[in-house]
C-alpha cells in the first residue's frame, strides 16, 4: 500500500477527493484527533461484487421481518459522526474533523451519500460513501449495538439493490475485513481494479 502524509497537505476540497478517487487513492486520517490525512493505493483492493453478492440468512430475516425503515440521504451528517465515533473492539477510527467537513461537502454536491436504518424515528445504523460514474465508493459504515443489531447490514443489502438497480458496475471496499467476508467479498491486485474503475467511470448512472 502506497501512503503519503504531508503536515501541510492541502485542503481537501470536492475537486481534489473526486480526482483522487478517479486515480484509485482515498483518504485516511492516523486517527480522529489527528489534523493530518494520507492518502493510500492499496497494492490489493476490496470489492463487493454486486452480481454475486450474498445476503447472510440472519440479515434476510431482518429485513423480511422489516426490523429497520431504510432511507436514503436524509441523515448524512449523523451517519458520518457515528462512524467517527471509536469502536468497541476496534478502536480509534480514521475519520477526523478533516474528513467529516469534507465528505459533508461532497453530500452537498450530491456526489456523498449515505444509507439509513431507522427503528422508532432513531438512526440506529448506517454506512456512507461517494458515487463516481457507475461506481460506489464505500468509506464507513455503523450500527447502535445496543438497538440496531445488524442495521449496518440491512443497509449494506438496500445498497447493493439500490445500485443494481441503478446500473452500478463497481463497489468499492477498499481495504478487506472479515466483517465484509461474508457478503462475498472479493480481494482484486491494483491493475484489475483500475480497469474495472475505468469501466466503472464511464457509466452515465444517477444515485
Amino acid at each position: 500500500m502506497t501512503r503519503d502524509s504531508d503536515p501541510h497537505d492541502p485542503p481537501l476540497t470536492p475537486e481534489l477527493l473526486v480526482a483522487a478517487y478517479q486515480q484509485g487513492a482515498f483518504p485516511m486520517a492516523e486517527s480522529r484527533e489527528s489534523n493530518q490525512v494520507g492518502w493510500f493505493i492499496p497494492e490489493q483492493r476490496a470489492i463487493i461484487p454486486l452480481d454475486t453478492f450474498n445476503c447472510p440468512r440472519s440479515v434476510a430475516k431482518r429485513i423480511r421481518d422489516g426490523d429497520y425503515v431504510i432511507r436514503r440521504d436524509t441523515a448524512f451528517d449523523q451517519v458520518i459522526q457515528h462512524c467517527a465515533e471509536p469502536r468497541r473492539n476496534d478502536g480509534d477510527t480514521w475519520i477526523n474533523q478533516r474528513i467529516i467537513q469534507a465528505y459533508g461537502e461532497l453530500h452537498q454536491l450530491g456526489i456523498a451519500h449515505s444509507v439509513e436504518a431507522w427503528r422508532d424515528d432513531q438512526l440506529v445504523g448506517g454506512l456512507y460513501g461517494l458515487v463516481l460514474g457507475g461506481a460506489f465508493c464505500g468509506e464507513s459504515m455503523f450500527h447502535l449495538s445496543d438497538k440496531g443489531t445488524d442495521a449496518s447490514k440491512v443497509c449494506l443489502v438496500h445498497l447493493v439493490e439500490h445500485l443494481n438497480a441503478r446500473g452500478f458496475t463497481l463497489l468499492d471496499a477498499q481495504l478487506p475485513n472479515d466483517h465484509l467476508q461474508q457478503f462475498g467479498l472479493q480481494v482484486i491486485e491494483h491493475d484489475d481494479y483500475m480497469q474495472r474503475l475505468s469501466i466503472a467511470l464511464s457509466i452515465n448512472t444517477t444515485w
